[in-house]
């Protein structure tokens, strides 16, 4: 007698999300995912493109050229951690990975940076070493230094240098890089993400503050490396990367320094690091980065109190349309 028999397939959880924000930047986007695709190997994954709302409707042409990937659309430009939010909200994986789209894998080292966090319950996000694309042979972040109390300014450990022994150590740092960081999906849900108010650059400094009140620690781990194309979406100096950096200076020092300590940062922002900017690019002729960088301090002091702490600090964006 012959029998008809099912067939059960299992299907294996997801290990890794890869999550990346694009932005009118087909090109880049396009070679992620294929380093992804080319490299990652031995573990279970999903790759998620949160577009934010480009120019041109992106987001179907990278679909229609990668159909395997999990492709989230968002209605407005609502910023980077916003974005990275959107698309964790979809992620089924344990891990969230959370990368740049103009960055590229070369390897198949990302296993390394899951190890560092299964050996210790108490590390909650890692972030691997950075290289720049053009000149691979240099370290763009091999771990960051604390920020000093007042002024705010710390170093990102290893920039343009050659790598060496030094570099290639795993050990703990104060905050993870915004390009390439790992979290353990428990943290993420534990902190509600990232925070959105900064819409761009500070968010990953100030979440990585939020993980560490939490009892977490963050590590670098350089037994996996990541190329990053640094700073093609806003330019070395551009007028959007002046206004974000200038507000979100003041911001950051008020959702995290005490009350005396930001008050001495204001006055240092204010009387020291806006005069000496505003005299370079008086100086220069960079009437746009003047205008930039004014504007962002305008609109950090035209936040309401709640509106630095709990809404979307992008409301009051000079550079969104």
């Amino acid at each position: 007698m012959r029998m008809n028999r099912k067939k059960h397939y299992t299907i294996k959880p997801i290990e890794v999300s890869f999550i990346t924000v694009n932005y009118n930047g087909f090109k880049d986007t396009c070679q992620m995912i294929e380093s992804i695709r080319d490299h990652v190997r031995a573990m279970t994954y999903e790759i998620i493109v949160v577009d934010n709302k480009s120019s041109t409707n992106e987001l179907s042409m990278i679909y229609r050229k990668y159909p395997f990937i999990n492709a989230v659309r968002s209605q407005r430009n609502l910023g980077f951690a916003h974005g990275n939010n959107l698309g964790a909200t979809v992620a089924k994986g344990k891990y969230l990975f959370f990368i740049n789209n103009d960055t590229i894998i070369k390897d198949n080292t990302i296993r390394r940076l899951i190890d560092r966090l299964e050996s210790d319950a108490s590390i909650g996000g890692v972030s691997p070493m950075l290289r720049y694309t053009d000149e691979y042979e240099l370290v763009q972040f091999a771990g960051f230094t604390p920020l000093t109390r007042y002024t705010l300014r710390n170093q990102s450990i290893g920039n343009g240098e050659y790598i060496d022994e030094s570099y290639m150590n795993p050990m703990e740092i104060p905050y993870l890089h915004g390009a390439a960081m790992m979290v353990k999906r428990e943290v993420y849900e534990k902190t509600c993400g990232m925070p959105t108010q900064y819409f761009l650059y500070y968010e990953e400094l100030d979440w990585s503050i939020s993980i560490r009140r939490r009892g977490y620690k963050l590590w670098y781990e350089p037994g996996c490396m990541i190329y990053h194309k640094e700073s093609r979406s806003t330019g070395v100096q551009s007028p959007l990367k002046t206004y974000y950096l200038t507000r979100n200076r003041f911001l950051f020092a008020y959702r995290n320094s005490k009350s005396w300590d930001r008050f001495i940062t204001h006055l240092y922002l204010l009387f020291c690091v806006a005069p000496r900017d505003c005299l370079y690019y008086l100086l220069k002729g960079k009437f746009d980065l003047l205008r930039a960088m004014f504007a962002g301090i305008i609109n950090y002091y035209s936040l309401k109190k709640h509106q630095k702490l709990d809404s979307y600090g992008f409301k009051f964006s000079y550079f969104l349309p």
